[in-house]
């Protein structure tokens, strides 16, 4: 076992208070108190300059401390839970671990590092009492080698975490360094509270709005995107020859390198998903500002940003990447709950809802250069590296690590994006375009020739709708979720169900009560533990049927010995069924998300006209007085179960019938009857605020 012990580090500094969040702060604790660990800190290894000892090492981590505010700063809990306000301490403690490696060599060093700075990023931090810079000292024979940290994202952004290190380095080295003049995280409150601070939240909020109203729901939507990102697979690539190419493109066309690799990314990132107009999140350290370039704290927010690459080559799309960077980046500084009340009204109002499918993270002014040339040496030119995958919410994520004297970055992809063949591919590919784009312009219709990435495939009822692709079989199956048509695991009373024809089901575990079955054709039924009550079917041929543990009483079936038999007149005890699937069913108080009463019942139609979604519903239930359905309820309900599903989009208008859609004037091609009631769901309040 490697000897561990922990030292408690005291600190007193001036400058105490408390005051509102700043939003930086604000923002970083919704994505605190949502995601997991892994996902929001910041896990690094920090290097030790060359002499130092214990003593200087803990005496520059207490300097830091007094220094910064940001570090001696905590958020107790509002009465919802929520911090309300921000409170700086005077004087406090905090504790290093320190690790004893023994003799080991550099690589073993190296990787005992990153493994202690993975497993501390997997704990949480208490935002009211931890303080938010979890150091581990990796000593050989008790002088410091490396030091593991891990950064609570409310005490500090990457950019800060990057200034952090360059005061570190310096302290441990035994430097002296000048009194920190930036402002404080209460100043920065002090500030955005003030007239010229609200004027800005608020162009950001407009600028916002018009990409949330223009843009395209999700960058990807095509067969492969079948539920929500969950586990991500992670590349690591580093190669001086691309950062070369990288620095030749940027001297040709004027632009920065990293808005030669943005743009770069852009385009093939359009490529794969068939979609020319891309919405990407890029992660704004906010310090564009002069007086903001030396905060210490976390000021970070999403740069929003809409990227047309459906242009001819791509020297246009840097031009294009470039203003689009500058007004998402100037536009980055706004209140999260503002934010988030928009995305949900503009979702109620468009009918669909902004997916963050694609996130850039540009570290390259960040990262200390030392930090990266403290890493062993690349193996190979371009070397390629694999992180254990990770929970991340995201399609497909890009990391800028650096880019003088060699390129280093990280894509972190959805498999129903790109697998991990896939992920190397489009990293390869990037380097290609990268080299093509140092000699001259690279027309992007030539990407199928210069790379191996491939668009998308939409196989079934796809069609492009407000901006976004749009499978009309995913919004069926929308609205058969929502209404509970097919609902699978549900409580269905008194249900009537006529000419269903089920093959090959397993049924488990789902309450049925008083249903009339008539007509039905079932074959080869696995079922367990049914126990059936009041059940009546009649003319129902039953073959191959294995169902074990069941209970029945008063089963008369004549002639019903052996397989392959009739059965008439059949009633059982407590029937518990469960994921039945059923065509044109007819389904009676199913239960509709967000719903003061039980649904009637209902079925649904999608039509695609003039290139809007018409929903026809037809119900049985009276629509005013007792349960009924109106388009505002439904709408409602419909937006609510958006989240997740990237393929489908709410109808722009409801009708709603009162007739049965398989009665004879339907079937038969006759006119559909006159709705009883028909409207966009919209609800006006919200319709309001966004006007």
């Amino acid at each position: 076992m490697t000897p561990t012990r922990r030292i408690t580090v005291r600190y007193s500094a001036e400058g105490g208070g408390s005051g509102p969040l700043t939003m930086g702060q604000d923002n970083m604790i919704r994505c605190i108190r949502r995601d997991d660990p892994e996902q929001i800190n910041k896990e690094a290894v920090w290097p030790v300059p060359a002499g130092t000892d214990l003593p200087a090492a803990l005496a520059a981590l207490r300097t830091l401390a007094e220094r910064h505010a940001s570090l001696r700063t905590v958020f107790p809990s509002g009465p919802d839970g929520f911090p309300a306000r921000q409170e700086v301490r005077g004087e406090g403690e905090f504790t290093v671990r320190v690790v004893e490696a023994g003799l080991l060599g550099e690589r073993e060093l190296d990787r005992l590092a990153d493994d202690l700075a993975r497993a501390d990023n997997a704990v949480p931090f208490d935002l009211a009492a931890d303080f938010p810079l979890r150091c581990t000292l990796v000593t050989a024979e008790d002088r410091p080698v490396r030091m593991p940290v891990v950064i609570c994202h409310s005490g500090a952004d990457g950019a800060a975490t990057a200034l952090l290190i360059q005061e570190w380095l310096l302290l441990a080295a035994g430097k002296e360094l000048p009194p920190a003049t930036a402002r404080t995280p209460l100043e920065v409150a002090a500030f955005e509270s003030s007239a010229l601070g609200r004027r800005r939240a608020t162009a950001s909020l407009r600028h916002w709005e018009r990409i949330l109203r223009t843009g395209p729901q999700a960058v990807f939507a095509d067969s492969r995107i079948t539920g929500p990102p969950d586990v991500v697979s992670t590349l690591i690539l580093r190669s001086r020859e691309a950062a070369e190419h990288l620095t030749a493109a940027s001297l040709r066309t004027g632009a920065s390198p990293s808005v030669v690799l943005l743009a770069a990314f852009a385009a093939l990132v359009a490529h794969r998903a068939d979609q020319p107009r891309l919405v990407i999140a890029a992660l704004s350290a906010n310090r564009h500002r002069p007086v903001m370039a030396d905060h210490i704290g976390t000021l970070a927010q999403d740069a929003f940003m809409a990227v047309d690459t459906g242009l001819r080559d791509l020297d246009e799309v840097i031009g294009h990447t470039k203003a689009a960077s500058l007004a998402g980046y100037w536009h980055s500084t706004f209140d999260a709950e503002q934010i988030w009340r928009m995305i949900d009204d503009v979702a109620h109002l468009r009918g669909s809802r902004y997916a963050r499918h694609v996130v850039v993270n540009d570290l390259s002014l960040t990262i200390p250069e030392s930090a990266s040339d403290a890493r062993p040496p690349a193996v190979a030119d371009p070397e390629i590296s694999w992180f254990p995958d990770q929970r991340v919410p995201v399609r497909l994520m890009f990391n800028i690590l650096r880019v003088n004297g060699s390129l280093e970055l990280a894509l972190l992809a959805c498999p129903q994006v790109l697998d991990r063949t896939e992920i190397e591919e489009f990293a390869r590919g990037l380097l290609a375009v990268v080299r093509a784009a140092a000699t001259g312009p690279v027309p992007l219709a030539g990407l199928d020739a210069l790379t191996t990435v491939r668009p998308g495939v939409r196989e079934g009822d796809w069609h492009e709708v407000d901006g976004s692709w749009i499978d009309l079989d995913a919004v069926r199956q929308l609205l058969a979720d929502v209404l509970g048509a097919g609902v699978a695991t549900g409580a269905v009373a008194n249900a009537s169900v006529a000419n269903v024809d089920v093959a090959n089901a397993s049924v488990t575990d789902v309450d049925v009560a008083n249903a009339s079955v008539a007509n039905a054709s079932v074959t080869n039924v696995n079922g367990s533990n049914v126990d059936g009550s009041n059940v009546v079917a009649a003319n129902m041929p039953v073959s191959n049927a294995f169902v074990p543990n069941a209970s029945a009483a008063n089963v008369d079936g004549p002639n019903a010995v052996g397989a392959n038999k009739d059965a008439a007149n059949a009633i059982g005890t407590n029937a518990i069924s469960t994921n039945e699937i059923a065509t044109n069913a007819i389904v009676t108080n199913a239960i509709v998300r967000n719903m003061a009463v039980p649904a009637p019942k209902v079925t649904a139609r999608v039509e695609l006209t003039d290139g809007r979604l018409i929903a026809h519903l037809w119900t049985d239930a009276a629509i005013s007085g007792g349960p009924a359905l109106t388009p505002l309820t439904v709408h409602r309900a419909v937006v609510d179960a958006l989240p997740g599903r990237d393929t489908a989009m709410a109808p722009h208008h409801y009708v709603i019938h009162r007739t049965d859609p398989v009665g004879p004037e339907h079937r038969d091609g006759g006119a559909v009857p006159a709705p009883v009631v028909e409207g966009d769901g919209r609800d006006p309040e919200v319709a309001g605020r966004q006007a």
